[in-house]
């Protein structure tokens, strides 16, 4: 079973979330939270897999409970999804940043919530859908390069490349294609990137790859 906390200060919301979810066979929903504080507690006493995370909430928000969760080395294996009610959030971004796999808006259809736990728990981010590619660039353009080039002093030129390309929101089969590798290959290179940058999954790749400036605009 994969478990999931839903941190939302909206209690239909979460109750609305809770019925989506717990209608899977291979989904349960272990706690929920009312704001940022009473997540990350739910989360060290459960240990989910996942956690639904709105970003507005009293007290701890969003973003500080997700930099909190995935800054805790014991919680590595928990990934966090951010809730959001715009598509264009501009705390998104930030979200992103501070160590989230991914976003879903709170409109999102029912199969889609349900893959997009299993999606995130089997270590993926959630970067195919193409709004995701748009809030990135939006506002990593805003922001500008902030990351410090020699933070990827360590990559070979295959890998900035490899690298470029995850920027761009392809997974490892359009890689592979773009780059003339299998797909595998392609895999092994975003394995070897995420060691060397010290980066947990391929969400926070995307948001080094535009903060080091190497994605064409």
């Amino acid at each position: 079973m994969l478990r999931v906390v839903i941190a939302d200060d909206q209690a239909l919301v979460r109750a609305g979330f809770r019925s989506l979810l717990d209608a899977a066979d291979d989904i349960e929903v272990v706690a929920e939270a009312g704001d940022g504080h009473d997540a990350v507690a739910a989360v060290r006493t459960t240990r989910p897999d996942v956690v639904l995370m709105d970003i507005r909430m009293p007290g701890l928000d969003g973003l500080a409970a997700t930099r909190t969760i995935t800054t805790d080395p014991d919680l590595v294996d928990t990934r966090v999804v951010v809730l959001t009610t715009f598509e264009l959030d501009e705390y998104v971004f930030e979200a992103l940043r501070a160590g989230a796999s991914g976003f879903l808006t709170k409109g999102v259809e029912p199969d889609e919530l349900r893959d997009a736990v299993r999606t995130v728990a089997a270590g993926h981010a959630l970067l195919s859908p193409s709004v995701t590619r748009r809030v990135v660039d939006s506002f990593a353009r805003r922001t500008g390069p902030v990351v410090a080039r020699d933070r990827l002093d360590d990559l070979t030129e295959r890998e900035l490349e490899v690298l470029a390309a995850v920027g761009r929101g392809m997974s490892n089969d359009e890689i592979g294609d773009h780059l003339h590798m299998s797909p595998l290959t392609a895999k092994t290179h975003v394995s070897r990137i995420l060691s060397k940058v010290h980066a947990r999954d391929r969400a926070q790749l995307v948001v080094v790859a535009y903060e080091a400036g190497i994605v064409g605009h």
